[in-house]
């Protein structure tokens, strides 16, 4: 079995996928994804912590946020901050994968147990950009507001996405989706103002 091959990830998580829409997610069992994918459960273990991780790569996005945050310039203000991180992932890790997340989103959707790990996830992400922006000197009741946002901006920007039938790029999406941020929020200053 080819165990070291470059893109074994990649392998083994669309046998998965292809898998849980055959077979459902429950159905499906680790051994039917390296039996698909043609490789060992250790293999799939050494990317994997169980199979719901095929989803939500263990705490990878995060620790990305973490070191973009770390390594971004200090004059660059919170929003612009998390825009540009969410700009970077949306081209290296998000839009070559565009299909397989269209499959993924919808076993999510279908899955109790996995719209909870993804809420989970989300959480994990929100936490990871409020201590960055925390560590960066921004006041914490702001830092949670922004991270709050980050979140939100890229969840309704995949949504949009993943169901956009021109096939627009997310990172389009995530403009316009920070557009109509900044513009509610200048809009609802303008009403209490």
């Amino acid at each position: 079995m080819a165990r070291w091959e470059p893109g074994t990830a990649d392998r083994l998580r669309t046998a998965a996928l292809e898998l849980f829409e055959e077979k459902g997610f429950s159905a499906t069992t680790v051994p039917d994804i390296v039996g698909r994918a043609g490789l060992t459960q250790r293999t799939f273990f050494r990317h994997f912590s169980d199979k719901r991780e095929v989803f939500f790569g263990d705490d990878e996005i995060p620790r990305i946020a973490t070191r973009m945050i770390e390594g971004a310039p200090p004059e660059v203000e919170p929003l612009s901050l998390i825009t540009a991180g969410l700009r970077a992932l949306a081209g290296s890790r998000f839009e070559p994968r565009r299909n397989q997340m269209r499959v993924a989103r919808r076993i999510i959707e279908a899955e109790p147990a996995l719209r909870e790990r993804d809420l989970l996830k989300q959480a994990d992400l929100r936490d990871a950009i409020r201590a960055g922006l925390e560590g960066r000197g921004v006041d914490p009741l702001d830092a949670r507001v922004f991270a709050g946002l980050g979140v939100e901006l890229i969840q309704i920007a995949l949504e949009r996405w993943l169901q956009d039938p021109e096939g627009g790029s997310l990172v389009s999406h995530l403009d316009a989706v920070q557009d109509s941020i900044r513009a509610a929020f200048g809009s609802a200053a303008t009403r209490s103002g």
